[in-house]
């Protein structure tokens, strides 16, 4: 839970999620015993840890999962200590092939604040592509804010992982 709290409570992370804070180990047992586990019975997601060499380096996750259009929406984030090495990009990739190739999912969603560059050159590497921005449509602890929408579906062209 320490990795989860330290990771959720870095500045940059709390820039652009709209999490609790302080986050602390409270809220990081919290999400990972009660909030993720919820999400998958439900069936509108699922949130896996991200680990590289056994360590823990962040969260990716699917979420408000409609089956009934056959579309969900990515969400994805790391440690400090982890960024700048694609595993972000690598991720995101493997969720979206599993929910795209496994799951009867035909679409997948990516929705970043303008301002987060490298959140969208995650979303660009893994081959979404931009479709607009919806006005206001998101909130952070500063208020509310725009989201650029990237979408891939299931017939668009998928990145080599060896190219990540």
């Amino acid at each position: 839970m320490a990795c989860i709290a330290l990771a959720c409570s870095d500045t940059v992370t709390q820039r652009w999620l709209p999490l609790p804070q302080p986050y602390t180990e409270d809220e990081a047992r919290i999400f990972a015993l009660q909030i993720a586990p919820q999400v998958l019975a439900s069936g509108s997601g699922v949130e896996r840890a991200i680990e590289v060499d056994g360590q823990f380096v962040g969260v990716i996750g699917l979420k408000g999962t409609d089956c009934n259009v056959a579309k969900t929406e990515a969400g994805y984030w790391l440690g400090p200590w982890a960024r700048g090495r694609g595993i972000a990009a690598k991720a995101l990739c493997a969720i979206t092939d599993w929910a795209l190739d496994t799951q009867g999912i035909g679409r997948v969603e990516v929705m970043v604040a303008p301002g987060n560059t490298a959140s969208l050159a995650t979303a660009r590497k893994s081959l979404f592509i931009e479709e607009g921005t919806l006005r206001r449509a998101g909130h952070l602890h500063d208020g509310p804010v725009d989201l650029v929408i990237l979408s891939r579906l299931a017939d668009d062209p998928r990145p080599a992982l060896a190219q990540l």
